[in-house]
């Protein structure tokens, strides 16, 4: 009766108990002025589609199912998972079942008169065990383990993000060097077309060799650039496919799926240039390196636990009989009960410097959600004046190339009608080459741009809500 009246009271003891440790709260962070200018962008969750490709769109759907470094991240976040289970169970009882035979025979010496020399024993029991989780040892394990499930959570968010932001600038590279290399190909054919022209003009007499043999170098030129460019585009697919996770056949045998060309894909609104102060709430690895910092607090009081007693509650229920048919029934039960405690004395510091480990991982912990905010707003900073300058110069490259366009026809003329050397030609059409090249990565770097903007600034993912 003693014991069914202490044991509410024991229940009570280790359920309010307080856990023993600093409690988190979220480190204070000097964080931009608040302006109306300032208001959060609103991204949507599938940005990608504001670029209007569908190509697009079902590239980074296979991405997302395919890739294997994302595959991982996601095994981690179930691993993270089981983890949380296993200490969320430390907290409650564990009941156990078992069975058991054992035949013998006893010593003529010493067995009792009367009885048998050779027994049979059966037995069949419950266990029940529980540790008293009286300074919060338990309770700061479930916490931690909690913390670092969310984390894996987040950091899967985060290389989410990062694969949809890589596959959307790596298509992007794809479809500007498919116009590099249309460039380069219709120049190719203008320069031997040149050639052509310029080796019936020297055979007539009409032309000095200088001139035929600067026809002939820039047509060597621009049959050079051909494959370099067709290498490079080679090894952008290769990388496209390894994001979405093709197999070694896929990358050799299957060709991408192109959709619109660069200068057909639509770019999406700006973004305002201030910096939201709510970055902290969109970005996921900012809440990963949190979490990260709770599950590294909540360590300190499962060290400090370790200062004091621990106490193990045990207790059985079962049945012993000599034969099978009465080991349930009749005077063969069998109970037990038992309470252990268990402090620590003396063991050379070692509590001491399990605390120290605790507590200057947390520092770290601390350090690196620090360090992950600073890089945060300047990913976002870089981004938003990355893309600033990406809009301006595109404007400049396509006021520069109409004008050299127009400098080569020009130049044309002028050296039809004998007013000027064909140098002035050359020099025009590498200049209208090259700029064409330079539009189409301007083109590229205000796409790719845009979406560090988007990547920097959390994607469409949003934190969930404090409680």
């Amino acid at each position: 009766m003693l014991k069914r009246a202490l044991l509410p009271s024991v229940l009570a003891v280790a359920l309010t108990a307080c856990a023993v440790g600093p409690d988190y709260s979220r480190p204070k962070v000097e964080l931009p002025g608040a302006s109306a200018a300032a208001a959060t962008p609103d991204i949507s969750q599938d940005w990608w589609k504001q670029f209007g490709d569908p190509v697009l769109d079902q590239l980074i759907a296979e991405a997302l199912q395919n890739n294997q470094n994302l595959a991982a991240t996601a095994a981690r976040v179930e691993q993270a998972a089981a983890q949380a289970g296993i200490a969320r169970a430390a907290l409650l009882p564990s009941l156990g079942a078992g069975a058991g035979f054992q035949r013998g025979r006893a010593s003529t010496e010493t067995a009792t008169p009367g009885a048998p020399l050779v027994s049979d024993v059966r037995n069949a029991n419950l266990t029940a065990a529980w540790e008293l989780d009286l300074w919060g040892k338990l309770r700061r394990g479930n916490e931690a383990a909690r913390a670092e499930f969310e984390a894996s959570r987040f950091a899967r968010d985060a290389t989410e993000l990062a694969l949809t932001a890589q596959v959307a600038q790596t298509y992007f590279q794809l479809r500007a060097l498919d116009a590099q290399l249309d460039i380069a190909k219709r120049t190719l054919q203008s320069r031997e077309e040149s050639l052509r022209l310029q080796t019936k003009r020297f055979t007539g007499g009409m032309i000095s060799e200088l001139d035929q043999r600067q026809a002939e170098a820039e047509a060597a030129s621009a049959r050079a650039a051909v494959p370099q460019i067709a290498r490079s585009l080679e090894q952008t697919e290769s990388a496209l496919g390894v994001l979405l996770g093709h197999s070694p056949r896929q990358l050799v045998e299957n060709k991408l799926l192109r959709g619109k060309d660069i200068n057909s894909l639509a770019t999406p609104p700006d973004v305002p240039a201030d910096l939201p102060s709510s970055l902290l709430e969109r970005r996921p690895d900012i809440a990963a390196s949190e979490q990260q910092l709770i599950a590294a607090n909540a360590r300190i009081g499962v060290a400090k636990a370790a200062y004091f007693p621990s106490i193990n509650l045990t207790g059985s229920l079962g049945s012993q009989s000599l034969s099978l048919d009465s080991l349930f029934t009749g005077p063969t039960r069998t109970w037990g009960f038992a309470a252990n405690l268990a402090a620590p004395i003396f063991n050379f510091g070692a509590t001491g410097y399990g605390v120290d480990a605790a507590s200057a991982g947390q520092k770290q912990a601390l350090a690196q959600y620090q360090q992950t905010i600073q890089n945060a707003f300047k990913d976002a900073l870089d981004a938003l004046s990355a893309n600033a300058a990406a809009r301006d110069i595109l404007q400049a490259q396509t006021t520069q190339l109409a004008a050299l366009n127009r400098t080569l026809r020009l130049a044309g003329l002028r050296y039809d009608n004998g007013y000027s050397s064909y140098l002035d030609v050359l020099d025009a059409q590498r200049n209208s080459f090259q700029s064409e090249l330079n539009l189409v990565n301007a083109k590229l770097d205000r796409l790719n741009t845009t979406v560090s903007v988007y990547k920097a600034l959390g994607g469409g993912w949003h934190a969930p809500a404090k409680p």
